[in-house]
């Protein structure tokens, strides 16, 4: 955050009830509707690494279902089990692909960088035109020089200070659980019955005024309580915690032409062992290879947008459902900047490069930058392919690495709440002992994990710190049990 996003404060006015424990709803103006829109711009592991970044050196940080753990997994994995470091801090720190919209906002808390393009550091090198690279500085060409000299900017426009998403000098009204209307005339009767509210006899309207420290206590909000507005607003503090939510129900998929699978994405399978505590059914761990644990770290490159468009606005995070299904119901025409926009509100896709072979949800990445080599530089534009000779565009390298983050072959031990660990036959024990469950109540299942069994661990992940139990074991029952651990003659060579 810079000194002048920390002097930056917003006003909004809410409406408090008479005894002064909950706000009625809340009125902003475009400038704070943009900022709360672009909550659904944000990767989950993003989101993560905010959260820690701003709570973690003087406030526990807010747990997010199984994702804080997910990440702190990815954290604590050591870099030789990805296929290059910079795969590894992709994970860590995605990117959105809406942040150069989101830095025209008044307040941005996401601090993302701009993008740019390196090309190999030694002037003379004979293979600079394959070894382009985006993001880093820091990785190798194939002459063995540091690929870290920027690449300059041809034919764009510059980011200019203005409307974001929402149309300029439109305002909204907010309710508690952040639900957006456009503040315009005839909509009061309607908004009142919608928000259940018979009179305001006695009710207050308050003016309070928000900056970036009011902004992540929205976002934490916004994901963890019922009534975000009045926790900001009253202090409330009603925030509920991931081992309260209620088992997810299984999940019904929407039909494969309404989220856009191909049939090699539902064909799709990946193989765990999944141990199984026999008395409880709870998930205790599961042996994955490493496109299983690929498939979990892409969780975090996911903006929330994306993950509510993946569950039609039922993800379980029921205030970010809500707001995601206010800018679905808006007139675009009307109160956003464009029609595009809120298609990319309702449906952001991964910034370029993002987008591993192992994942089988229905993403899509943005093309990579137009690079081009003439009269002996190099540069990237927004200008169409056709502006310039075919035979002068340059090919990116992928700074995962080849197609996917996670090295292989390898094996994981991935725990319910979704650490991930390397595995071996003492960590498993260790784990058992651990939980000081007795080999006797644990038996194997082996199962397969396809699209609907992921969107399953994915919803999960986002209010449950039992990921694999919850998002899994109505799945399981289907599926063949495998023999009990204490009868297994031959360890597999997994273990």
């Amino acid at each position: 955050m810079s000194s002048a996003e920390e002097e930056v404060r917003l006003s909004m006015r809410v409406m408090v009830n008479k005894e002064k424990t909950k706000v009625l709803f809340g009125i902003v103006d475009n400038n704070l509707a943009d900022i709360m829109l672009s909550f659904l711009t944000l990767p989950l592991g993003r989101i993560i690494r905010l959260l820690e970044k701003h709570y973690g050196d003087h406030d526990e940080a807010p747990v997010v279902g199984s994702l804080s753990k997910l990440y702190k997994g990815l954290i604590n994995l050591d870099s030789s089990h990805f296929w290059t470091e910079e795969g590894k801090l992709m994970l860590l720190d995605p990117r959105s692909s809406l942040a150069d919209e989101c830095r025209k906002l008044k307040i941005n808390i996401n601090d993302d960088q701009p993008q740019i393009l390196f090309r190999c550091e030694y002037s003379k090198c004979v293979s600079k035109k394959e070894n382009v690279t985006m993001y880093f500085d820091t990785q190798r060409c194939s002459c063995g020089k540091l690929i870290s000299v920027q690449i300059g900017m041809r034919g764009s426009n510059s980011t200019q200070v203005g409307e974001v998403f929402t149309a300029e000098s439109m305002s909204f009204l907010i309710s508690d659980d952040l639900r957006m209307w456009p503040n315009v005339i005839g909509s009061i009767v309607h908004i009142m019955n919608e928000l259940g509210i018979t009179d305001t006899v006695g009710a207050e309207e308050m003016t309070v005024t928000v900056g970036f420290n009011e902004i992540m206590d929205l976002l934490k909000g916004s994901l963890l309580s019922r009534t975000p507005l009045t926790d900001l607003i009253l202090g409330k503090k009603q925030i509920h915690h991931s081992s309260s939510i209620a088992k997810s129900e299984p999940i019904t998929l929407p039909p494969p032409m309404e989220i856009g699978e191909t049939t090699s994405i539902v064909s799709k399978k990946m193989k765990v062992k999944a141990m199984v505590q026999k008395s409880t059914n709870k998930f205790l761990f599961v042996q994955a290879e490493e496109d299983f644990v690929d498939f979990l770290f892409s969780f975090l490159t996911i903006p929330l947008g994306k993950v509510e468009s993946l569950f039609g606005s039922n993800t379980s995070l029921g205030r970010i459902d809500n707001l995601y299904r206010s800018i679905e119901n808006l007139n675009a025409d009307k109160y956003l900047k464009t029609a595009c926009i809120k298609y990319m509100l309702l449906n952001p896709v991964l910034p370029p490069m993002y987008l591993s072979k192992n994942q089988i949800f229905s993403l899509t990445e943005q093309e990579s930058p137009q690079v081009y080599y003439l009269k002996k530089n190099f540069y990237f534009t927004d200008l169409p392919r056709t502006y310039y000779h075919s035979n002068q565009w340059v090919h990116l390298k992928d700074p995962k690495g080849k197609e996917s983050y996670v090295k292989g072959p390898k094996m994981f031990m991935v725990t319910d709440d979704l650490t991930v660990t390397p595995l071996c036959m003492l960590s498993t024990i260790s784990t058992l002992n651990e939980l000081r469950i007795p080999f006797s109540d644990v038996e194997e299942r082996e199962l397969d994990v396809g699209l609907e069994e992921g969107l399953s661990i994915l919803k999960a992940s986002l209010t449950s710190t039992s990921s694999l139990t919850n998002g899994m074991i109505h799945i399981s029952k289907k599926q063949p049990k495998q023999e009990h651990i204490h009868q297994m003659k031959k360890p597999k060579q997994e273990l």
